[in-house]
């Protein structure tokens, strides 16, 4: 509402101008800036508008019109909003220049602050961010390019340091971890391990890459103030070596399970009692090696897998008493009026007992060899089958054709024989005959490669005693027989048990150290001649046993011995080619020659006779004394030089022991 007019005491301030503006007005407006009217602040003097709230009566000049409107001036402040005023007195005095109010007479109230709490929060908040940013900011800047502050590698302290440093101070506190050997415990065992040649390294940069790198993040920094970063130590590994190397180990540490059996040596019962198998855990081991690598250098338990026998050692002492039974008598087999027997000698060479899959053992039976002696008695050989061989024509191979035939369905005999071993009784067993395919077909026959003579060598002897009846035997036996690519010659597999009716006649034959007549005696001589053979034909030598002592119609180092069952001679055809074994012998010697493609040029090479054993004399007046001649025993070195076109290209050591032979004389009784 207007406020009324009181009077302006002389020399007081107006509170409706401005500071300095009534100085100005109090002048007559010569103190006012340039181009202000001093109507500005209103009408002054006498017969001025009554008060504020009036109207005041236009200003003019000289001309009787309003003056000119003047633009507003920088100094000029705006009028203040209505500020409450309270009244000391109900009315006002009138009077005074304008009618203001006198100073005593009014108070002025200012308002609350606005804004002034918030403020204070807001520089609270402030100063709190500001406060954490600097504790953030500083110990990042001084750990920044550093390992954190409690940083450790297996107890090492790292912290505070660069990586350089860090992997200096590595290095050398777990050097001595990393280069020493380590101890493997394995079934009960302590076995030495180098990790270092199964490639196993401290990798020092893989280790210091875990920690946190550049600047760190306030997470990082607040780990590194209040506790600790524990660092795994990395290891590297060659994955081929390890296995390697582990291999080698598991070699030591293996033991292959051994199933029980019972067989025979001529025909008394050979028991062998089942034992556990073990077998190292190979990735298992590779774990617990490279986890233990970095540690205390304590043993490492490697694990270990227990392989348990089929039948265990009640089933096999079961079978050990049932096996005389099964040589209570020969077997007789027959066939359209015809028979023939297997010798009680015959059955224990081809009869044993094996692990079932019920845990026990049950008999079995190799009828396929067993009758191969005794199958000609039976079937005539005009209905036998052939298998495809070569004659030699004009010193060129010609291939004679196969044909099938029948044959024993010796499938069911091994399973008739095996029936009555387990169950006794009859010992007479009728056979079934069934189509037998020869053993290769013509066309395999013409691929085979069998184009020159690779290899041929003879041993002589004196005509014609009973041994040289058993040479000339098996030589007829074997002429023409075919070995293909990859299979292995068994000479006992071949010609099985040496017997009467395919020409065997009993000659004397080495057995422990002294001549004894057999059946089949002086074959090894056969055996000694297919050796070379095989020798000088590159073929790889299966198993060949030297003779106890050295004779001396054969090469020393260079022979061998065969008997029924064991020793045998096998040897095989490790080429891609077929062999064709060619025999022939007269009066002074017999010959086994090889025909295939040639691939070697052998060579034999032998050392001198070394550590000689003198021999022993004896007598002997007993009817069965068959004289010896007295030779010293010693040790030989043979090398079996392989070349293809004149350059080496292997060659093979082989050492032979012979023991002295005794020097017989056989007197009257």
């Amino acid at each position: 509402m207007p406020l009324p007019s009181r009077p302006v005491p002389p020399g007081a301030r107006d509170p409706r101008l401005p500071p300095g503006a009534q100085a100005a007005q109090s002048q007559g407006g010569s103190r006012l800036p340039p181009g202000v009217s001093p109507d500005i602040f209103g009408p002054t003097g006498r017969g001025a508008s009554p008060g504020l709230g009036g109207p005041a009566a236009p200003a003019r000049g000289a001309t009787g019109l309003p003056p000119a409107a003047q633009p507003p001036q920088p100094w000029q402040m705006a009028t203040p909003p209505e500020r409450p005023f309270q009244r000391d007195e109900p009315t006002l005095v009138p009077g005074g220049d304008g009618g203001f109010p006198q100073p005593d007479a009014l108070r002025y109230e200012e308002p609350p602050p606005r804004g002034r709490g918030g403020r204070r929060l807001f520089l609270i908040v402030l100063t709190v961010l500001f406060v954490a940013a600097l504790a953030y900011a500083v110990p990042a800047v001084v750990m920044s390019g550093k390992m954190l502050p409690g940083t450790t590698v297996r107890g090492i302290d790292i912290g505070g340091l660069t990586a350089t440093e860090a992997a200096d101070k590595l290095r050398e506190r777990l050097a001595g971890e990393a280069t020493g050997e380590m101890t493997l415990l394995a079934a009960g065992k302590r076995y030495d391990f180098d990790p270092g040649k199964s490639g196993l390294e401290f990798d020092v940069v893989a280790t210091i890459n875990q920690a946190p790198s550049g600047f760190p993040n306030p997470a990082e920094v607040w780990r590194a103030l209040t506790g600790t970063t524990d660092l795994e130590p990395k290891v590297s590994s060659d994955p081929e070596s390890m296995r390697a190397a582990v291999a080698s180990l598991a070699r030591r540490i293996d033991l292959k399970v051994r199933e029980g059996s019972v067989t025979f040596e001529g025909v008394k019962p050979v028991v062998v009692m089942s034992r556990d198998g073990r077998e190292l855990e190979r990735e298992a081991a590779i774990a617990a090696i490279t986890n233990a690598f970095l540690g205390p250098r304590e043993e490492v338990r490697l694990p270990v897998s227990v392989i348990k026998p089929m039948a265990g050692e009640a089933a096999v002492k079961k079978a050990a008493a049932g096996a005389a039974k099964a040589l209570s008598g020969p077997v007789t087999l027959t066939f359209a009026g015809k028979q023939v027997q297997l010798p009680v000698e015959t059955l224990a060479a081809h009869l044993s007992f094996k692990p079932d899959s019920a845990g026990g053992m049950s008999p079995e039976f190799d009828a396929k060899s067993a009758v191969a002696s005794v199958e000609g008695d039976l079937i005539d050989p005009v209905l036998a089958p052939r298998d495809p061989t070569f004659q030699i024509v004009g010193g060129r191979p010609k291939l004679v054709p196969g044909r099938k035939g029948k044959g024993i369905n010796d499938e069911r005999l091994a399973a008739d024989v095996a029936a009555m071993v387990a169950r006794g009784g009859d010992r007479t067993i009728p056979v079934l005959l069934t189509t037998v395919q020869p053993r290769m077909s013509d066309a395999e026959a013409r691929k085979l490669g069998i184009k020159e003579r690779i290899s041929q060598f003879t041993t002589p002897y004196d005509c014609c005693p009973p041994r040289v009846t058993n040479i000339r035997a098996i030589a007829r036996l074997l002429d023409g027989y075919l070995v293909k690519p990859g299979e292995t010659f068994s000479l006992n597999g071949v010609i099985g048990q040496r017997d009467t009716a395919r020409g065997f006649v009993p000659a004397p034959m080495i057995q422990g150290g002294r001549l004894v007549d057999s059946v089949g005696g002086g074959i090894s001589q056969f055996v000694t001649t297919m050796y070379n053979a095989v020798f000088f034909g590159g073929l790889e030598d299966v198993q060949h046993v030297a003779h106890e002592f050295y004779i001396s119609r054969y090469p020393a180092g260079r022979e061998s011995t065969v008997s029924w069952p064991e020793p045998d001679f096998r040897w095989k055809n490790d080429s891609p080619y077929g062999v064709l074994v060619k025999t022939s012998f007269n009066d002074s010697g017999v010959t086994v020659g090889f025909w295939s493609t040639k691939r070697y040029e052998i060579e034999s090479i032998s050392s001198e006779r070394y550590d000689v054993t003198p021999f022993k004399s004896e007598t002997d007046s007993g009817p069965d004394c068959i004289p010896m001649v007295g030779q010293n025993g010693f040790t030989i070195d043979v090398w079996r030089v392989f070349k293809q076109d004149g350059k080496e290209i292997k060659r093979v050591k082989k050492t032979t022991v012979y023991r002295p032979e005794l020097d017989l004389k056989c007197v009257p009784e």
